[in-house]
């Protein structure tokens, strides 16, 4: 399978090669195989237009017409580890349970400088200062990288880090599941089965997870569509997906030896496209589809929402105490803005738990006050 000719290559094909794949799709969806779907991906004008239709009753017909989200604070293991900071990592989360949130997203490795043994350390210290948290934590990665350090399998790392505290794993850095494109991206990263294999143990000692993929840099629709099937191949086994998050490669985010190829990012096109396959294609494995609102412009973001998502995920809480200490600081996305981007849409919202269960009242109370 080859890569995509140049960065972010946009191939649109015309109406009469994806029409009759549209017409297969609303006879049988189970007809379609991967060649076609890669296909659908390539659709453009009123044929985008109906496979974005197609993608969003199908939304509406799993999920309703609820446009949900999580209250939470993100948190880099970095940022919070060390004993100099102004604010200790207890602060920012006593602040984040003041502020309203159900949930702490803790990713990054823990520095070589420091001991591996702040790994488990730091979920210790969150889920004591506040025991009711969720706590989302540390990405395949960072799993393996404590693993070794610890002399610990990764198995036995996430037993350890279930037992102090975690409640899920994050799904990022699943790039797009195919080693070619990973060793363009990351030539001395991980391999599509070690990330498989962490990914499922965690499932397997009952860990849930998000699922991601990073679309518009070097990969073909083909090999998207190879990511989409074997994320849905994992989650039949293992049923532990909660959601699937598609994020686009920002050429500001682009690998620095990859900068000067990365001069643009995916096209509106893609990105409506590539949702509502995603949606279309999981039906009856991954239930939520969600849009990487800090990832996306207000345009996009309306579209995708419009054809096939149905989640916004976190409201990243930034906080008074160390604002700075999340990898994406400064971007928060108050109740009241999810409240008019579902009017928009005609829907409601719902504030959820990190497991979509609708969050506790006495936590809407609280998040609703904060930021009215």
């Amino acid at each position: 399978m080859t890569l995509r000719s140049s960065w972010a290559e946009d191939t649109r094909l015309p109406g009469d090669q994806v029409a009759p794949m549209l017409r297969s799709l609303v006879a049988d969806p189970s007809s379609i195989d991967d060649r076609q779907w890669a296909v659908l991906l390539g659709a453009q004008g009123a044929e985008l237009d109906e496979l974005c239709a197609l993608a969003d009753s199908a939304r509406r017909d799993v999920v309703g017409d609820e446009l949900t989200f999580v209250a939470n604070r993100n948190l880099e293991t970095g940022a919070v580890i060390g004993s100099g900071s102004s604010a200790s990592v207890e602060d920012l989360v006593a602040e984040a349970w003041e502020l309203g949130a159900t949930e702490i997203c803790l990713q990054g490795p823990v520095p070589q400088s420091e001991s591996a043994d702040a790994y488990l350390g730091l979920v210790r210290r969150i889920s004591a200062t506040a025991p009711d948290m969720h706590l989302h934590a540390y990405r395949v990665p960072e799993v393996r990288d404590a693993a070794n350090r610890l002399a610990l399998t990764p198995r036995e790392f996430l037993e350890a880090a279930r037992d102090a505290g975690v409640g899920t794993v994050p799904g990022t850095a699943a790039q797009v599941l195919d080693d070619e494109v990973r060793g363009v991206l990351t030539p001395d990263g991980l391999s599509v089965a070690e990330w498989v294999e962490t990914i499922t143990t965690a499932h397997g000692i009952g860990l849930r997870s998000t699922a991601t993929m990073l679309y518009g840099h070097v990969e073909t629709p083909a090999q998207q569509i190879a990511h989409l099937r074997l994320l849905v191949d994992i989650q039949r086994r293992t049923g532990g997906f909660t959601e699937l998050i598609l994020m686009p490669m920002l050429p500001e985010n682009a690998p620095p030896h990859l900068r000067a190829q990365a001069v643009r990012g995916p096209s509106l096109d893609e990105t409506r496209a590539l949702h509502a396959v995603a949606r279309l294609l999981t039906l009856g494995a991954i239930d939520h589809l969600q849009a990487a609102w800090t990832k996306l412009d207000e345009v996009a973001l309306d579209a995708v929402l419009r054809g096939g998502a149905d989640d916004v995920g976190g409201v990243l809480i930034d906080g008074r105490l160390r604002p700075d200490a999340g990898p994406e600081s400064g971007r928060q996305l108050v109740p009241a803005q999810v409240a008019e981007i579902a009017g928009a849409l005609g829907r409601t919202t719902r504030q959820r738990t990190t497991l979509y269960e609708t969050a506790p009242d006495d936590r809407q109370a609280v998040l609703q006050k904060v930021f009215a």
